[in-house]
């Protein structure tokens, strides 16, 4: 990504993970349309109660993962084999442990959270029920997150994206096959996920140690290395710390919807929040992109190619803004349709998707700055992006829905405005750290 059209990298590099990020979309999206379609809207309201809380245990594996992956890319660059094999022995010990206190923490901690966020009595035991099922698919997760972290490591992406696209497709079937076949409502949809996250987990661990070496270790790589494990933890920390302060305060919002008592606004948030994630996946997945191609270029020394890409990836999330929020103001009813039978749930899910999606170009231009700085090693920005979301989202959603005249719509109204001041964060930073530095390279070191 040193050389040549930037347009052309970003796109060669962003295609497999965007169609990545569309299946593991999708697969989040079954358990909200089957419980909606089929069962009832206090179910869908009891699954939406969960999602930000899941999206707190998720961030604390997932940032590990991700720094592990970046250890493993730097082995196998440098022909390590014996190194690649003690970085993966010592990754599980690091994810092991990571998974069974999130599993415990979440079992144990299920119904005290979801009281303290005031969900209401009447989804309360589904929501219980929904979450304490699903946190134990935890060590799943973990376990797919870190064969697909090392493999993509050394460059194969594709494998991941199989395992993922077969999760996906059984998570359905299954999906309907308990709810629809046997009735079993909420707790149906939770067990088909856990099952689905557990096939995709076996099956990459099939196949990393049929086929990939690194996996086949000895005696000796048994042993636990200190560095490693500290090395980890270091990568992965600020990164999970980041997401899991934004899962904060997304939980502290959720409190704000429940405080209503209404299963109708409680089903919108949560459909709403889907079009929102559903949008983002582009922006997302050039971000991504764009965490690589800075990362290359600052090992080039070549500021000025970075500046550049930094203009062409705001062009990019612009422009696809302006292509995808007319379509989606203008059948936002046909979109809330697709999820729940409710009248009255589709018309406030009509109307907070109109106010959410007038601001999406301000949810664009956060992701863009936000994969330059990761990309560069701005391991302070991952603390200030996170305070920036804590606080706008607590302080607007407070605020906004105790004014007579705002009400409920203080929901989204806090979502928007915690956008706009995020991505002015966040681009203010990234003009400080690649505009005026004559050496990036240098002063993050």
């Amino acid at each position: 990504m040193t050389e040549g059209s930037i347009v052309k990298h970003i796109l060669i590099f962003a295609i497999p993970l965007f169609i990545g990020n569309v299946i593991q979309q999708l697969y989040n999206m079954v358990d909200t349309v089957v419980v909606g379609k089929f069962v009832s809207e206090d179910a869908l309201a009891a699954t939406g109660a969960c999602g930000s809380v899941n999206f707190l245990f998720f961030s604390l594996t997932s940032g590990l993962a991700i720094g592990i992956g970046i250890i493993a890319s730097h082995d196998f660059g440098a022909s390590d084999e014996k190194q690649q094999r003690k970085t993966i022995v010592n990754s599980t010990y690091v994810l092991g442990v990571t998974a069974a206190v999130v599993t415990v923490a979440g079992v144990l901690l299920a119904r005290p959270i979801l009281v303290m966020l005031k969900t209401p009595e009447a989804v309360l035991e589904d929501a219980v029920t929904y979450l304490t099922v699903t946190t134990l698919g935890t060590v799943f997760i973990v376990i797919y997150n870190g064969v697909s972290a090392i493999l993509r490591a050394i460059g194969n992406s594709k494998m991941p994206l199989i395992f993922l696209i077969i999760s996906s497709l059984l998570n359905i079937v299954l999906d309907l096959l308990f709810v629809l076949g046997f009735g079993l409502g909420v707790l149906g949809v939770a067990v088909a996920t856990v099952i689905a996250q557990a096939i995709s987990a076996g099956i990459s661990l099939i196949y990393a140690f049929a086929r990939i070496p690194y996996f086949r270790v000895s005696k000796e790589d048994l042993k636990p290395v200190k560095g490693i494990i500290l090395k980890c933890f270091g990568l992965g920390v600020p990164v999970a710390i980041q997401s899991a302060m934004i899962a904060i305060s997304l939980m502290v919002l959720q409190g704000v919807v429940n405080s209503f008592n209404d299963t109708a606004i409680m089903g919108a948030f949560t459909i709403s929040g889907k079009v929102d994630i559903l949008e983002s996946i582009v922006y997302n997945t050039i971000g991504a992109a764009f965490t690589t191609f800075a990362g290359q270029n600052l090992g080039a020394g070549k500021r000025d190619r970075i500046k550049q890409g930094y203009r062409i990836g705001m062009m990019i999330s612009l422009g696809y803004t302006l292509v995808s929020v007319p379509f989606i103001i203008l059948f936002s009813d046909k979109i809330a349709g697709l999820f729940v039978n409710s009248e009255e749930v589709i018309q406030i899910s009509k109307t907070a998707i109109r106010i959410a999606a007038s601001f999406y170009f301000a949810l664009g231009t956060i992701h863009i700055p936000r994969g330059i700085l990761n990309g560069i090693g701005d391991a302070g920005f991952a603390l200030i992006n996170g305070l920036t979301e804590v606080v706008c989202r607590i302080l607007f959603a407070n605020l906004l829905v105790n004014i007579p005249a705002v009400g409920l719509w203080g929901i989204w109204w806090a979502g928007a405005l915690t956008w706009i001041f995020t991505s002015a964060v966040c681009n203010i930073r990234c003009h400080l750290k690649i505009g005026r530095s004559p050496s990036i390279r240098q002063e993050i070191a």
